[in-house]
């Protein structure tokens, strides 16, 4: 039985790593966002308008950081060293504002929709 899973079951984690890396897991578009001593990178994340869109945030520093935008109605605390993924619904075209809840004067960026 076990010789069954494994052989069924890698085909879909080499799927899996593949859908991963080229940006997109089940037709969703994914972009990275690292937070890094105090600074998000890229500062601007450019998005395509009026498509669903999922944002994957990697804690790099040495304590817990938020990603926080009032306007799109999100948060999330990372502890250090941790990933997370937040889904967004289609946004218009605009800039939409993000920062970091325990760095806010060098942690902020923006989400461009074009």
């Amino acid at each position: 039985m076990k010789r069954k899973f494994l052989a069924l079951g890698m085909p879909l984690v080499v799927a899996g790593v593949l859908l991963a890396t080229t940006g997109q897991a089940g037709g969703l578009p994914a972009y990275r966002l690292v937070i890094e001593n105090g600074r998000f990178q890229p500062a601007v994340v450019e998005v395509k308008a009026g498509e669903r869109f999922k944002l994957v945030i990697t804690n790099k520093g040495p304590g817990p950081e938020e990603f926080e935008s009032r306007e799109l109605r999100k948060e999330k605390v990372l502890a250090p060293g941790v990933t997370r993924s937040v889904i967004f619904a289609p946004l218009k075209p605009g800039k939409y504002r993000f920062f970091g809840e325990f760095h806010p004067d060098t942690a902020q960026g923006r989400i461009v929709a074009k």
